[in-house]
């Protein structure tokens, strides 16, 4: 199954891979040019069209220019961009300082000319040396202090020149967890180059990555390393504090922090072809070109997030930083996709076997009335088949839960795991019933 809309005349597809989707109203969650991700390129990026912006990935990778998903922009180049300010870039600035404190101290002595009086001493009274006090447990400082050492930045370099983006350490002998759009730029032949926080860098290969779910599993010949620990996202509440960690701007070992503002956002993230949908927490934690790849830790250290995806302002050509709405894919998303990954080099997601049709406005998502690029609304034998669902079915909940795009019931689909039962209002004409769906399994691209 699909659950990827390609911009084309043809019907969303949560049924079989390759299906396409028909004229979609604009997303509330995900307008055109609504969210970038959040990585640094060398490309130049795509303008957005008017209207309000998707999220931008914190750590998209260079690309050539193409179709650009209405949901989505790639964020923005930042050449050459790695470890932060440049050293002559730093030594410039002091220069300038300097060279303005002497200019003015010349020109004071010559107006007022050499001073008689007596100058009174200019030593400042010395620090008071104190013990060095522990930072309370669950402090920003003290988190801080566990995170820091097992988050990296990775440098990729592709046909279409050098991107980065961040990740940490998954498991002590060398796997490491990022996003796919960080590395995709590496897939085919390209260069994959690992910056740990001690300053050593190691090359990398790519163990596997998803497209659906925005994420990728890269391995470095190290051992011993020093993994985070991955939280339950489903025990997540909004307000609660979070803390994300990475290489915003190429800036290494930046911490940002805040609180979790919204859970369940559905968020598509990526260019038409390779979009990813992702049942997002949401943060006002600063999150910039660079973060994608980075944890999104709670007040015990644990990762329960991937920071992936930036909110734009609406009109916005290029990303403009962080406006206080980044979005992270939920840890336990991330524990069974990374599995798969190491496992398998592919993962699988899951399917209910209908075709959604954009164009419906109304309560509730419809199922599409027509078989759409060859394909039939409900697969024959599928889970909704199954289930007693019919073409022009208006599916109204899942769990409880309503639903009012498409988008929403693709994301709280793919939230879940193949096998997994779920329980869809439907409704048939002016009749409403409860169904019950066991989700059937499709491998990710």
């Amino acid at each position: 199954m699909t659950d990827h809309w390609n911009g084309h005349d043809r019907a969303r597809d949560v049924t079989t891979p390759g299906a396409g989707a028909g004229p979609q109203a604009p997303n509330p969650f995900a307008p055109p040019s609504a969210y970038r991700s959040a990585a640094h390129e060398q490309h130049a990026p795509v303008p957005p069209p008017p209207g309000l912006a998707p999220p931008v990935y914190p750590a998209t990778p260079p690309a050539p220019p193409r179709s650009v998903d209405p949901t989505l922009v790639a964020a923005p180049p930042r050449p050459g961009a790695r470890r932060g300010l440049r050293p002559g870039a730093v030594a410039g600035l002091a220069v300038l300082a300097l060279g303005a404190g002497l200019v003015g101290g010349v020109a004071a002595d010559r107006l007022v000319g050499p001073s008689t009086s007596t100058v009174a001493s200019s030593t400042l009274p010395p620090a008071t040396v104190e013990p060095q006090v522990d930072r309370p447990d669950g402090s920003v400082a003290d988190i801080a202090a566990t995170v820091l050492p097992s988050v990296v930045s990775l440098q990729v370099a592709g046909a279409d020149g050098v991107a980065t983006g961040s990740g940490f350490v998954l498991r002590q002998d060398g796997y490491i967890l990022t996003n796919n759009h960080v590395v995709a730029g590496g897939a085919d032949g390209g260069d994959i180059v690992v910056l740990f926080a001690d300053g050593h860098e190691s090359p990398a290969e790519l163990v596997g990555r998803t497209i659906d779910y925005d994420l990728a599993v890269v391995k470095v010949e190290d051992t011993g390393l020093t993994p985070l620990e991955l939280g339950d996202s489903d025990g997540v509440l909004v307000g609660d504090p979070v803390v994300a960690v990475g290489a915003p701007l190429g800036l290494n070992g930046t911490v940002t922090t805040g609180i979790v503002s919204a859970l369940n956002r559905p968020v598509q993230a990526g260019e038409a072809a390779d979009t990813a949908f992702i049942n997002a927490l949401q943060t006002d934690a600063a999150i910039n070109p660079g973060n994608s790849g980075g944890p999104l830790v709670n007040g015990s250290g644990q990762v329960v997030g991937i920071n992936s995806a930036i909110a734009q302002p609406p009109g916005a050509a290029q990303a403009t930083g962080s406006i206080g709405l980044g979005f992270a894919i939920p840890s336990n998303q991330a524990r069974r996709t990374a599995e798969q990954l190491i496992a398998d080099g592919v993962a699988t997601y899951p399917v209910i076997g209908v075709l959604l049709d954009p164009r419906y406005r109304g309560e509730g998502v419809q199922v599409t009335r027509q078989p759409q690029q060859g394909q039939p609304a409900v697969t024959p034998d599928g889970p909704a088949d199954a289930a007693g669902i019919r073409p022009g079915d208006v599916i109204l909940a899942i769990d409880g839960r309503p639903v009012t795009e498409s988008d929403e019931l693709i994301v709280a689909i793919r939230a879940l795991a193949p096998g997994d039962v779920v329980t869809l209002q439907v409704r048939t004409g002016e009749q409403e019933r409860d169904v019950r769906v066991v989700l059937d399994e499709a491998t990710s691209e």
